[in-house]
């Protein structure tokens, strides 16, 4: 195959999933990681698509766009599966915690089904179905009503009128982005509600967000990033957001991807 013609078939597989990574795209082809990285700075050079460590992923299109949970769920698996490990020693049995939207907290539930005796509130679709389809039947799994989003969370007054009788102990919540001045955001306005509904419900907040999130803007912002107890992130981020971030966050963990 030739280079332009791998490249277009690179474009059309980011377009269709919104992220590759190098080490999949390099076996598929048949080529070198060199190869492909190659490839991918021509088609990032030419505006087509933004490399970020490990891959690439659609060219944002803006504070408003949210993209769907298929999209999102191929980008950083590694780092996300690592920051969902760590995130997970956090919860003890009997804890009654909220998983916000998204798939690093996805990926969190995964790693929380066999803790017995535990209370979870949510208003993500897909964690919810985690816990369903596990069947643990000492855990309480609550499911906020709402209206769907793009990336299947439930958003609107009715959910935000179930978080606010709740009294939590932890909440884990994935973000779009993160910046020293919007602090933590997401592209959704109404997400926006119920993710300040459920910090507002917990007595902590742990806030999960790759290295990808940091510059990134979403339309509405969730709360500074000070508000944050603790912030698990990956070593994909660079000494001087970590050296801002270990100033302004109470407990900054950077877990390694590797």
């Amino acid at each position: 195959m030739l280079a332009q013609q791998r490249q277009a078939a690179i474009l059309d597989r980011v377009r269709a999933a919104g992220g590759v990574r190098v080490s999949e795209l390099a076996a598929e082809y048949g080529v070198s990681d060199m190869t492909i990285r190659r490839d991918l700075e021509s088609l990032a050079d030419r505006g087509l698509l933004a490399k970020v460590h490990g891959g690439a992923t659609t060219v944002s299109p803006g504070s408003a766009h949210e993209p769907g949970f298929a999209a999102k769920s191929v980008r950083q698996r590694t780092e996300k599966a690592a920051m969902a490990m760590r995130a997970a020693a956090l919860v003890s049995p009997g804890d009654a915690i909220a998983l916000s939207a998204g798939t690093t907290t996805a990926g969190l539930a995964q790693r929380l089904v066999d803790v017995p005796s535990l209370t979870v509130v949510t208003n993500s679709i897909p964690v919810a179905d985690i816990f369903y389809r596990a069947g643990r039947p000492d855990q309480t799994v609550v499911l906020t009503g709402g209206t769907r989003t793009p990336s299947d969370a439930l958003v609107g007054p009715v959910a935000v009128a179930a978080i606010g009788t709740l009294h939590l102990d932890m909440l884990f919540l994935g973000v779009h982005g993160m910046s020293e001045r919007a602090g933590y955001t997401t592209p959704n306005l109404m997400e926006a509600d119920v993710n300040r509904a459920l910090v507002e419900a917990a007595e902590r907040l742990v806030v999960l967000a790759d290295h990808t999130k940091w510059g990134t803007v979403g339309i509405s912002s969730i709360v500074p990033l000070e508000r944050a107890d603790v912030l698990i992130t990956d070593d994909g981020l660079d000494e001087a957001a970590r050296a801002l971030l270990s100033e302004t966050v109470p407990d900054l963990v950077v877990v390694s991807s590797q």
